[in-house]
């Protein structure tokens, strides 16, 4: 009877020292959410004097006094007000975006290439240079104060980002696709709603995600064009309740946050799947 020796596999400290440097990674990104909880819950007095993460008390009227809203406003009313922009932000980026980029990426016409490097040449140009004649343009047209200022400009693709991002990813689509289309009759917008957009699904979610996170948390923006409190979004109302109850409404301030964050954590969850197939995607998957 012959004895066999059991191998084993050498300790990779390597590998492990990178595991627990990824965790104290995570720990410290994760960080800032949990003192964001943790002092949501906290008193007035508690937030500013005490270094603790954890609270002495947990003190439930802070969102209490959060759902009440701020300005005779509640707080599902400025609920609604996020999820219109955001909403008609999304709807609008995607249209527009995506019909850009299929004229970029798969039509030819004249200019095309100058006309596509400058609208790449627009992602480095700064918002704010900008900010002041769209201002006089809308408040000519009479749009100030409305959610028009803010949703308008995404149906006139002025996104280059998401145009650049999904022009990358038609150009990966097999051209054979739309040529079998050609012959079978269907014209380019034929081609571009029947073929060409249900195979940038990745891209277009991708562009959802990413649209919907930036305007629910734009605040400079809606600074700007929107004064009547009714029409207030959440993140305007951050600023006003600190406004309207000077610094004892730490507490409340920070329940809202944390309100606010939970539909970006939610959507964000949702299509989680969609945007990694949409970062790493180039083509199709066989």
């Amino acid at each position: 009877m012959t004895a066999t020796a059991v191998t084993r596999k050498p300790v990779r400290w390597g590998r492990i020292a990178l595991h627990l440097g990824c965790l104290a990674a995570l720990l410290v990104m994760l960080y800032p959410l949990a003192w964001l909880l943790a002092t949501s819950l906290k008193p007035a007095d508690e937030v500013i004097a005490s270094l603790d993460l954890l609270p002495g008390h947990l003190e439930w009227s802070n969102y209490e006094t959060a759902f009440e809203g701020v300005n005779d406003v509640s707080i599902w009313r400025l609920l609604s007000n996020s999820l219109i922009i955001a909403g008609g932000a999304v709807l609008g980026n995607v249209i527009s975006c995506s019909l850009a980029a299929y004229a970029f990426a798969r039509l030819r016409f004249r200019f095309r290439g100058p006309l596509f490097a400058f609208m790449i040449a627009t992602i480095m140009l700064p918002h704010h240079a900008v900010l002041i004649p769209q201002y006089i343009i809308f408040n000519q047209l009479g749009l100030v104060n409305t959610y028009w200022p803010l949703i308008l400009p995404k149906f006139l693709a002025t996104e280059a980002f998401f145009v650049f991002l999904i022009v990358q990813f038609m150009r990966g689509l097999p051209r054979e696709l739309e040529e079998a289309a050609r012959i079978d009759g269907c014209g380019p917008f034929r081609s571009f709603f029947q073929v060409v957009l249900p195979l940038t699904r990745p891209a277009l979610i991708t562009t959802a995600i990413f649209t919907f996170i930036w305007t629910w948390n734009d605040f400079f923006t809606q600074l700007i064009y929107l004064f009547d409190p009714d029409k207030f979004t959440l993140t305007l109302a951050l600023r006003s309740f600190v406004d309207a109850s000077s610094t004892s409404a730490f507490g409340p301030m920070f329940a809202m946050s944390v309100i606010a964050l939970l539909p970006i954590v939610l959507f964000f969850l949702a299509f989680q799947r969609f945007l990694v197939e949409g970062m790493a995607s180039s083509g199709l998957k066989g």
